[in-house]
């Protein structure tokens, strides 16, 4: 195993990563040998110049998702429900449009994102504590992305709904329970959810394209699949809390596989609960990752070493960025070979692209993909209630096998993977960012 990183070198070579991928500020924190080391880098907003300080607050997005499957397994292990617990028992006046799917849902499926809820729905119910409780009674008119079970698709609407579920067995709001269930046992000063309590620190600003982002955060609605603000020592605290019986009796619950991922290329090969499951060189991964306007965040963790990090970052090309912190980092701790992002074959693939064209749609998102010069030209524009913070992306994708497809925007240095497949009826599917995309037209 490698020795401790140089605390100096690495406060230097943060720096360099964040210049090099046009990143605006970053934080990263590690835990590795029992000791927890902290590293930041340039400004929390452009346009003010303030400092990004190891005490900063980020935006960690998804992670969220981390600590509402954390706070529903506590809820289990006093015996409140069960993970095949239909979701309609403990929410009775739960209802999304198709009654069977309605009956069908549990628990499970809302944490492994095998529910087929349409998954974007991003409705801002306005800021007083019953939103949660107001988002969930609109999920009424969300259609199947795919039936329960059948696949993995990720979907932020069924976090909401997890967390009206720590509401009602609770009997508080999702924030409190958050409070009372997590970040006060572990005594976490800087991990909030509302901008009124993250103004009392500094705060990052997202941006977009180099300038500060339109709005700062998503509705409050949102919480519990995305709302957490917090500074990178934190969120290695909350990780740490999952290798021992620190918070969970039996933490490795979790790691459980639920699902496997249709496209393993983006994050990992299988869900477990709430965590993301990879292996590297035989070595067990988990992690996840989170986006939101304009700020991104990822948590590893390498268990049998006891090896946690997180970085933050704020703008720029932040996947890209995370997948170097990630390469360099891992390599140096343990001597350990993060998988590259998949790019396009050594040798061009001859595959049969019209097959593959067409128009995929789910709530959130219109792909249109036609072939074109032996491959697929994406098109994809978001709708709802994100439309009009991004322009329609467009990617020429390169196909890497006959159901793989690889392409990148102009200018990002960072690979994104597209796989084409059937469910067991064979209806055709396209799965891109951890999500399933049916074949409409």
């Amino acid at each position: 195993m490698a020795e401790t990183a140089d605390p100096a070198r690495w406060h230097a070579r943060l720096g360099e990563l964040i210049a090099e991928y046009e990143v605006p500020g970053a934080s990263l924190a590690f835990l590795h040998e029992g000791e927890v080391h902290e590293f930041a880098a340039g400004v929390l907003n452009v346009a003010t110049g303030v400092e990004t300080t190891t005490d900063s607050l980020f935006q960690i997005g998804s992670v969220t998702k981390l600590w509402t499957t954390t706070q529903i397994m506590l809820l289990a292990e006093r015996g409140e429900l069960t993970l095949d617990t239909p979701v309609s028992q403990v929410l009775p006046e739960f209802r999304v449009a198709d009654p069977e799917a309605t009956a069908a849902v549990t628990i499970r499926h809302l944490l492994s994102h095998t529910s087929g809820i349409d998954g974007d729905l991003f409705l801002d119910t306005g800021r007083g504590d019953d939103c949660v409780e107001r988002y969930v009674a609109a999920c009424a008119d969300l259609a199947q992305n795919h039936p329960v079970g059948a696949t993995q698709s990720y979907c932020n609407s069924g976090f909401v709904i997890a967390g009206r579920v720590v509401e009602r067995l609770t009997g508080t709001v999702w924030d409190t329970a958050l409070r009372e269930q997590i970040i006060e046992p572990l005594g976490l000063t800087h991990t909030w959810t509302l901008p009124e309590d993250v103004l009392r620190f500094r705060g990052a600003m997202g941006h977009l394209d180099g300038t500060p982002a339109p709005a700062w955060g998503l509705m409050r609605s949102c919480g519990p699949a995305g709302l957490i603000c917090a500074r990178p020592a934190d969120v290695v605290a909350f990780a740490r809390a999952h290798l021992g019986t620190g918070l969970l009796a039996d933490p490795r619950a979790m790691w459980e596989p639920q699902v496997d991922i249709p496209n393993p290329y983006t994050l990992g090969r299988q869900w477990g609960l709430g965590w993301v499951l990879d292996e590297w060189q035989g070595r067990r991964v988990l992690s996840h990752g989170g986006n939101t306007i304009g700020q991104g965040a990822m948590l590893w963790v390498i268990p049998e070493e006891d090896v946690v990090a997180c970085v933050l970052a704020n703008g720029g090309h932040s996947a890209a960025f995370r997948q170097a912190v990630a390469a360099e980092l891992f390599g140096e701790l343990l001597g350990l070979a993060v998988p590259p992002v998949l790019g396009p074959p050594a040798e061009p693939f001859a595959a049969d692209v019209e097959r593959h064209a067409g128009v995929y749609r789910r709530t959130g998102m219109r792909m249109t993909l036609t072939a074109r010069d032996g491959g697929l030209l994406l098109r994809g524009e978001v709708t709802g209630g994100l439309a009009g913070l991004r322009p329609p992306m467009e990617l020429d994708l390169v196909p890497v096998d006959g159901t793989t497809f690889v392409g990148r925007l102009e200018g990002d240095p960072q690979w994104q993977s597209v796989v084409f497949y059937e469910l067991a009826d064979g209806t055709p599917y396209l799965h891109m960012g951890v999500r399933a995309t049916p074949r409409v037209a």
